[in-house]
């Protein structure tokens, strides 16, 4: 009776195709190198990006959060995509490619820490730290009316939930992976309408925590998280 090979349907496994992002990501960096440009240098407008590549405002604005994610560019509200460092390409996409593969592991991470920080924030807090809830807030208020994504106030309302949460294990576990988070917040708040939405998200949040609420507190800040973590980087491909 013959031998079943099996190297046929090893030949035949799927097809992996890079995602569109990653595609674009690609061809941005041959931009840089074919034009000569350097740091401080800035791209071409989102809009101009996409008539000139033939696709989505949506898909070209993924691609700059990944280039911006990885320290390549600065996007300002108003000022473009400024060029800061030009990696060799290849390392850039691996990086890009791990980053994706570790989202989910830091969306299950902010999840178990901050659902109870949150909780903990409630019973815990201080009047300063309520003051210090409520800066995070404006700064990111103001941010957003402006046009901005509120990045920095976004970052700043967790740390002052985490500090009235009075929590020093739990302090240290998110200083620990505070840079991954970082990532994950400028790929969720480049989501469209989704500044404005967190910060909604923000304020109940925030309530709960004034109310001395534990349970509604945890249960806010897990909607919440919840919410930000339906991001592209997940969804496409």
């Amino acid at each position: 009776m013959p031998t079943t090979r099996r190297r046929g349907s090893e030949a035949l496994r799927p097809f992996i195709r890079p995602r569109l992002y990653e595609q674009l990501v690609e061809r941005l960096l041959d931009h840089i190198q074919t034009e000569g440009l350097q740091v401080g240098d800035r791209l071409p407008p989102e809009r101009d990006l996409a008539t000139q590549m033939a696709v989505s405002r949506a898909s070209v604005s993924q691609a700059l959060v990944a280039l911006e994610v990885q320290g390549v560019i600065d996007v300002r509200h108003g000022d473009g995509a400024v060029i800061l460092d030009i990696p060799p390409e290849r390392q850039l996409l691996a990086a890009i490619g791990a980053r994706r593969n570790r989202l989910r592991e830091v969306i299950e991470a902010r999840e178990a820490l901050e659902v109870k920080l949150a909780a903990l924030a409630a019973q815990r807090r201080t009047d300063s730290d309520l003051a210090a809830i409520d800066s995070a807030l404006d700064a990111m208020a103001q941010d957003v009316t402006a046009g901005g994504r509120g990045v920095l106030g976004d970052e700043r309302f967790h740390a002052a939930v985490t500090a009235a949460a009075h929590s020093g294990l739990l302090g240290r576990m998110m200083a620990e992976i505070s840079e991954l988070i970082r990532e994950s917040r400028i790929e969720s708040l480049a989501q469209p309408g989704r500044p404005a939405e967190s910060l909604e998200a923000h304020k109940k949040v925030a309530a709960a925590i004034r109310d001395g609420d534990p349970e509604r507190a945890g249960a806010a800040m897990a909607e919440h998280i919840a919410a930000v973590s339906d991001v592209g980087l997940l969804r496409n491909g």
